[in-house]
């Protein structure tokens, strides 16, 4: 079998889940797993073999989200979005921190945002974006399925205590899907799981929105001149319950999210590619193979970028959490006392799992899609751009005094958790199983062609 010719099979068994078996001289068996990408593509030459001139051999149908009018409801919720006059400042709407021009995430490069009644207040993370959040599955240990429907979440938690984790590598994706681990949920810390509760957060939080109580936003949406769609679209009486009127509020600016395409555009490069509309660059190629070599970024073992059975389009996340130690950032102001620490699953924000330490330090998986549009990076904001993101994954172990203070001569490393929690680190996942010393798993080349990559993820793609 040619080289051409074996990769095109490797990118054919990615794109539908079939076994690949070729086991050519000289290259590593494939095995009987699935493959997620050609992993045998390792030569820097390979990348116009893998995917022949840039384009996808093997085609995929895509089912993406119906495009049709808004209901009336997810139109009361889009004027609701952008209205700055239900916070506490009056300046402040959802559309601030959730900028539509930046993908629905943060419009300026701050780590977390400024808000409160007199905008002179700071948040302590950084703003999530709001785009591919519908199929978003309930928060559970480990799936969220029929059988863990039927278990408390605290039963999930002592299943998942005793439950052998799988390695997880880009190659065996299905595998470690079915781990008893924190996935799904909303937040950082994923202590919600519709968007009507995500968006009362915000609303009421006194860092952020601090529109203060129930019924002074009550008051507001009776006085708003969208106030009549309330009682036309929830009943005759509506405007004089209080917690009814913000209830329906909440749930109108969740049919927005739910319904309007701008949330999950599915418009990228890549989502041409798999159609077989886009061909990849040079570089672009290169990075999509890097992108999923369990020896070089093993990027696409958290952030899945293979279609789903049902040929739903990829998310570019497993929806898990996961604590990777990122370094503490000065910039926001909470760190100032160093005895504060952002746990995610252990708090603050969340308490229902304070108690079960093996998960502090832990927080949700983002989507990659659009990422190269973000400015903040990980929950702190710590980063500022993708280069710097890919610096800490390939320097974090092998060469950690370029990733955190040293004090003292000595390597503070994950200075942002209690020295207790260090055991909740990554320390066995690809290509955070290196040591102090060791080569880094990605070199200044893979690592540009694998931005090069996440590029092709940004929506608005057109054909040129």
């Amino acid at each position: 079998m040619s080289l051409r010719a074996l990769l095109a099979a490797a990118t054919a068994a990615f794109l539908t889940g079939a076994a690949w078996a070729a086991e050519p001289p000289g290259l590593a068996p494939a095995g009987s797993a699935p493959m997620h990408a050609p992993a045998a593509a390792t030569s820097p030459s390979l990348s116009a073999s893998v995917l022949p001139d840039g384009g996808n051999p093997h085609p995929v149908h895509l089912v993406l989200p119906p495009r049709k009018p808004l209901s009336a409801v997810a139109r009361l919720g889009r004027a609701l979005f952008f209205d700055p006059r239900l916070s506490g400042s009056g300046r402040v709407s959802c559309a601030s921190c959730h900028s539509p021009r930046h993908a629905y995430g943060p419009p300026n490069a701050l780590p977390v945002q400024i808000g409160g009644s007199r905008m002179n207040r700071f948040g302590v993370r950084a703003v999530p974006s709001l785009e591919y959040l519908y199929r978003q599955q309930n928060f559970s240990i480990g799936p969220d399925n029929e059988e863990n429907e039927t278990i408390t979440l605290q039963q999930l938690v002592q299943l998942g205590r005793q439950s052998r984790r799988v390695r997880k590598t880009a190659q065996d994706t299905a595998a470690t899907a079915a781990n008893l681990v924190p996935q799904g949920g909303l937040f950082w810390d994923g202590r919600v799981n519709t968007l009507q509760q995500q968006a009362d957060g915000p609303l009421f939080n006194p860092l952020e929105m601090d529109a203060g109580s129930v019924a002074t936003v009550a008051a507001k949406l009776r006085s708003a001149g969208y106030a009549r769609q309330f009682e036309q679209l929830f009943g005759p009486g509506m405007l004089g319950n209080s917690r009814f009127l913000v209830s329906e509020a909440l749930f109108a600016l969740a049919r927005f999210q739910i319904e309007d395409p701008s949330f999950h555009p599915f418009s990228s490069k890549y989502d041409a590619w798999l159609q077989g509309k886009a061909r990849f660059t040079p570089s672009q190629a290169r990075g999509y193979v890097a992108f999923n070599d369990p020896r070089k970024g093993d990027c696409a073992a958290c952030h899945l970028d293979r279609p789903g059975a049902d040929g739903q389009p990829p998310l570019f996340t497993d929806t898990q959490y996961e604590a990777l130690g990122v370094p503490r950032n000065p910039a926001i102001p909470a760190n100032r006392n160093p005895r504060y620490h952002d746990l995610g699953l252990c708090g603050p924000y969340r308490t229902d799992l304070a108690r079960q330490t093996q998960y502090c330090g832990m927080f949700l998986t983002p989507t990659l899609r659009n990422a190269a549009t973000r400015h903040v990076f990980f929950h702190n904001g710590v980063y500022h751009s993708l280069a710097q993101v890919l610096d800490f994954y390939d320097f974090r172990d092998t060469r950690p005094a370029r990733i955190y203070p040293v004090v003292h001569g000595r390597v503070d490393k994950y200075d942002d958790l209690p020295a207790r929690y260090d055991q909740n680190v990554d320390r066995s996942d690809p290509p955070f199983d290196r040591r102090a010393g060791q080569a880094p798993a990605m070199s200044a080349r893979d690592m540009r062609d694998i931005i090069a990559f996440l590029k092709t993820l940004n929506d608005g793609w057109r054909p040129r």
